[in-house]
Order: C-alpha cells, then structure tokens, then sequence
C-alpha cells in the first residue's frame, strides 16, 4: 500500500499534500484502518520532519471531521445504553475539563484504537472545542513515536532492528497466549 500511495504523490506532486490528507481523513472516518503505511508514505517522500508534520496534519484534521460526522450521523446511539464499558460511560458523560483530560489520555495511549475515540466523544457531551484541542495535543507524541518507530524500521538502523524484535516477541507471545489458552 505504502508503494501505490508514493507513486501517487509522485504522480500528483503538486497536490501531495493535499491527497496525503484526503487519505488521512479517509482513514479517520473508517475508524479502524492503521496509519502507519501512511505515515511511510509521507516520511519516504517528504523527509522525516514534513512528513511527521503532514501526518499530524491528516490525523488531526481527520479526527475533527470524523468527530462532526460521527456526531452528525451517530448521535442518537448515546441515548441507548449501547456503551456499558465503564470507561465508554464516563468519555460518554463527559464534559469541560474532564472531556478534555480523558481524549488527551487516550489518545496518549498507543493501544487505545483513535476511531473508538473519536466516536465515543462525538455521540457524548464532548464539545468539538474540547475535543479538537485535546485530541490534536494527544496526537503529538503517539505521532512522533510511530514516525520515529517507522523511520527507523523502513531505514533497517539498529533501533528499526530492536523495535522489529520488540514486535515480533510481542507478536510471538500473543499468538502463544491465543493458541495455548483456547486448550482448557
């Protein structure tokens, strides 16, 4: 994905940065489509520090108009009691600085899916204020570290090489814990 996604901006240079964000909304509104092949695709062709911005450009932007379309279109699940997770009730009920603090740490959070996010905050009482800052502050650091991760996995340097292990142990270890404890 991430070669056709180059060819296309090569393709289309003059307007790169504006289909890397087109994409990037894209895959906001679906919600549960990664990133990070993206995230590639703009550090190959932009550099590093362009392409960590446009990134966080798509992805901010993305989630702002995920949020107004989710709650456009979403609205009315909040007032059935679909969420019975503790923490989706609370992001639900959520307002002011509260809303503010619980989208800042979860998108803070590298295993919390940002289309969950999204979604939860735009059917409850999370202003698009609130959301917008909290949300675009929270994505900083999540997008530096994947940019900083995929950087250095595309370039195959000693870090791209622990962090590959990392994943593969973790991968290794989750399939173990799958296959093992579906025996009893």
């Amino acid at each position: 994905m991430k070669e056709q996604i180059i060819a296309l901006f090569h393709t289309y240079e003059n307007i790169a940065y504006l289909i890397s964000i087109a994409i990037n909304i894209f895959i906001s509104i679906l919600g549960v489509v990664p990133s990070f092949f993206l995230t590639a695709a703009n550090l190959t062709v932009f550099g590093f520090w362009k392409g960590t911005f446009l990134s966080f450009a798509g992805e901010a932007i993305g989630a702002i108009v995920s949020f107004f379309l989710y709650r456009k279109g979403f609205r009315k699940i909040s007032e059935k009691k679909l969420f019975s997770h503790p923490k989706a009730r609370r992001l639900l009920e959520a307002k002011g600085l509260e809303a503010f603090f619980l989208v800042l740490s979860l998108r803070l959070l590298p295993f919390v899916p940002s289309g969950v996010v999204t979604f939860v905050a735009a059917i409850g009482k999370t202003s698009l204020w609130i959301f917008m800052i909290a949300s675009s502050m929270g994505k900083i650091p999540a997008l530096l570290l994947e940019a900083y991760s995929v950087y250095h996995v595309m370039n195959w340097t000693w870090q791209g090489k622990v962090i590959s292990t990392f994943l593969s142990i973790l991968l290794l270890l989750f399939t173990w814990k799958k296959t093992n404890g579906n025996k009893d």
